[in-house]
């Protein structure tokens, strides 16, 4: 299922013909969403998903025409032949278990010999060990399928304890006050950081901070559960109509410089 804070792109295909395949790219920040429609060996019509990184020269991973309906709507499908895809974690890099979060790396022929004339960018996106850092939060089941979780920048570290704000804003979609949310991490002086929760509530809604807190409880650990809560009329979106996390986080920060000098 399409996460609606991605806001990516929703494609819809009708008369897909047996070899008379068609592809569509489809623009996002430092990455390509290619859109492959066909028809598969049943010959029912189908669509094909695949991720590309702006340092990869060819496709990291790519569903199949004959994948299931949920593999073909809720992953990035499997690695490609010869490319090497891992699940690491952001802090340690080693690989993470199976299932787990953390972020995707690939390494092969598809990736970048490095950045024109900036080698300390390269560095920075490419290990020692010809890894290159997505940038990426992802998760690989057993059978090596990989679904995209966020982005690292957009983690949350609280009491040293990893939050992917990801897995809140899609817990707070399913309720029905809620029409849109965004969960950053603001600055806390005793944890690091705090988990935020700004939420456009649905028309004729008025969701409570007690009602949301409480319905996060139910299916959330405590320290994922949002503490903050703000209610927006409207987010600060890119021209492509993602929110702008970085701009939210700001005027969260202004916010709290502003408290704080006021009782200073």
């Amino acid at each position: 299922m399409l996460h609606p804070a991605d806001r990516h792109a929703v494609i819809r295909v009708q008369g897909a013909r047996e070899n008379n395949l068609k592809n569509v790219s489809v623009e996002i920040p430092k990455r390509r969403l290619t859109v492959f429609t066909g028809v598969s060996g049943s010959g029912k019509s189908s669509l094909v998903f695949a991720t590309i990184a702006a340092e990869s020269q060819r496709l990291i991973t790519q569903t199949r025409l004959d994948d299931s309906p949920t593999d073909g709507t809720e992953t990035l499908g499997r690695p490609h032949p010869q490319v090497e895809v891992r699940i690491a974690d952001p802090k340690t890099g080693e690989t993470v278990p199976v299932g787990q979060v953390g972020e995707i790396l690939t390494r092969g022929y598809h990736v970048m010999l490095g950045y024109f004339d900036n080698p300390t960018a390269t560095a920075e996106a490419i290990d020692a060990e010809g890894w290159l850092h997505t940038g990426d939060l992802g998760s690989m089941d057993e059978r090596g399928y990989c679904r995209i979780e966020g982005r690292v920048k957009e983690m949350i570290i609280r009491g040293g304890e990893n939050i992917y704000p990801r897995e809140i804003e899609q817990l707070l979609f399913s309720h029905p006050g809620v029409a849109d949310v965004a969960v950053v991490g603001a600055p806390d002086d005793y944890w690091g950081e705090e988990v935020v929760a700004l939420v456009r509530p649905a028309p004729g809604q008025s969701p409570t901070e007690e009602e949301l807190f409480a319905f996060c409880r139910q299916h959330l650990a405590a320290h994922k559960t949002p503490r903050r809560w703000v209610f927006v009329d409207e987010f600060p979106l890119t021209p492509s109509g993602k929110v702008q996390k970085f701009v939210l986080r700001q005027r969260l920060a202004t916010a709290s410089q502003s408290l704080e000098s006021r009782t200073s």
